[in-house]
């Protein structure tokens, strides 16, 4: 089954995956007038001087900041750690080259998404928002198409998010916690799904109260921590920049090729953990972005942006120094092709670990980081993604049976801890490339509606427009 699933996502990420994300990043930032370059401050802007550690409850929906916190704790886990490594492992340093072109071209997609989920965005008499992709999708095509690629949608995220994403967090949490503290995989299972139990129960509002908090105090400790492990290796970081950008076209610069790295690999490892790590153009996100309360979809379309750049261009490319300036740089064991036990699980670990004169202490002090980060990250994507999930199990079979939703994701969510870690990679990866496609194709349907409220930005910027709520 891993095989034949491989041979199918290779052939997904080689071709189709990379056509339709660059292709539309490209499409989205021309039809804008490169909004995520006019508009990076203010997107900075609605995020940091809106930072509020207790939002408070939303009459309906969340604040924008609850919203943002929300898509970034989807955005911000294992491929911010593990998936990086996994790209840099196969597509050598190169690969995050590729990364950051996704992330730049993907901020005017997201922008895109979050703009349209606020457009489309349907209130409930419960209070309750729904919007997201399937609400696009519907308002591009009507009639059966549009209800086919909603269904095709909504089905995709279910497995792809809901069920088999939360096995490749908690799986990467057990993986982390068993090897910095010697605990079974199944006993950190039975916690995750349990305290993912006790956030599922409370709804929205419960995790709208939990990712305000959780997210800048994660983002913060890996921050802070990873640069300090930087600062132990400064003068390998100009070598590594220089790696990153040679090998992007040039990946036999490492080891004279002896890896295996080509540049179909570098590009290709670089959509595909690009799409894992920052989510622009899946179409998971535009969930969370729905939720905001704002004054224009505009607003939180810029929000989006300033959650990918902080998903890539900071937190990934954090992991990317630490593991390119301790492995390759300065004559580094893959820099001569020395592999051992090198794998992308354990590359932050060893990493931290050769910075250390004491290698037992420097083995110890890494896979603590690496765990407490991990579980920290993991387990924010986990509630977030149960979210999307939810909303689009709701919109094919209602409120009522959403309990059975809840309890398979938490099921599936303890298997993850006790499963192998390339099949249910390799499991979330094609269903995540399945996703794209429905929602690529409403955001192209749908690209005069996200132009407009780009123009229209930039008209009441000018005065020659009212600010009004939307």
């Amino acid at each position: 089954m891993l095989e034949v699933i491989q041979t199918i996502n290779s052939y997904l990420t080689d071709y189709a995956l990379i056509i339709l994300l660059v292709g539309t990043g490209i499409f989205f930032t021309i039809r804008t007038r490169f909004v995520q370059v006019r508009c990076f401050g203010e997107g900075m802007r609605n995020v940091f001087g809106k930072i509020k550690f207790r939002g408070g409850a939303q009459k309906s929906g969340m604040s924008s900041f609850q919203a943002l916190a929300t898509a970034v704790a989807a955005q911000v886990g294992t491929g911010n750690i593990v998936g990086a490594c996994g790209a840099i492992l196969i597509g050598g340093p190169g690969a995050i080259f590729w990364m950051w072109i996704i992330a730049f071209f993907g901020m005017a997609t997201i922008y895109a998404e979050a703009t349209l989920a606020q457009k489309t965005k349907v209130v409930g008499e419960d209070g309750q928002v729904a919007g997201g992709p399937v609400y696009y999708i519907k308002q591009a095509f009507k009639g059966k198409f549009g209800k086919f690629l909603a269904g095709f949608f909504a089905v995709a995220i279910i497995l792809a998010l809901g069920f088999m994403g939360s096995m490749v967090q908690s799986n990467s949490i057990g993986v982390a916690v068993n090897g910095a503290t010697s605990i079974p995989t199944w006993v950190v299972g039975i916690v995750i799904a349990g305290l993912c139990a006790l956030i599922y129960i409370g709804g929205t509002k419960r995790l709208a109260a939990v990712t305000e908090k959780l997210v800048p105090i994660m983002a913060l400790v890996y921050i802070v921590g990873g640069l300090l492990i930087i600062a132990f290796n400064i003068t390998a970081i100009p070598e590594t920049f220089g790696l990153i950008f040679n090998c992007a076209f040039n990946p036999t610069a490492i080891a004279g090729g002896a890896l295996g790295y080509t540049l179909k690999a570098a590009i290709s490892q670089g959509a595909k953990r690009g799409l894992f790590s920052n989510e622009a153009g899946m179409g998971s996100t535009p969930h969370a972005h729905a939720q905001a309360n704002v004054k224009t979809p505009h607003e939180q379309g810029t929000v989006a942006m300033a959650g990918v750049f902080i998903d890539t261009f900071v937190v990934l490319t954090i992991t990317a120094l630490i593991v390119i300036s301790t492995l390759y740089a300065n004559g580094g064991p893959l820099s001569i092709g020395v592999i051992g036990d090198v794998t992308k699980n354990n590359m932050v670990q060893l990493s931290i670990a050769s910075l250390f004169e004491n290698a037992t202490l420097g083995s110890t002090v890494g896979s603590i980081f690496v765990a407490v980060c991990l579980s920290f990250f993991a387990f924010s994507t986990i509630i977030s993604w149960n979210l999307f999930g939810k909303i689009n199990y709701n919109y094919l079979f209602g409120k009522k049976t959403t309990i059975i939703y809840s309890i398979v994701a938490i099921v599936f969510t303890f298997l993850g801890s006790i499963l192998s870690s390339d099949l249910v990679w390799e499991l979330t990866d094609f269903f995540n490339y399945l996703m794209v496609i429905p929602n690529v194709i409403a955001l192209w349907a749908l690209s005069s509606l996200v132009a407009k409220e780009a123009k229209d930005a930039r008209r009441r910027k000018k005065g020659e427009l009212p600010l009004q709520n939307q």
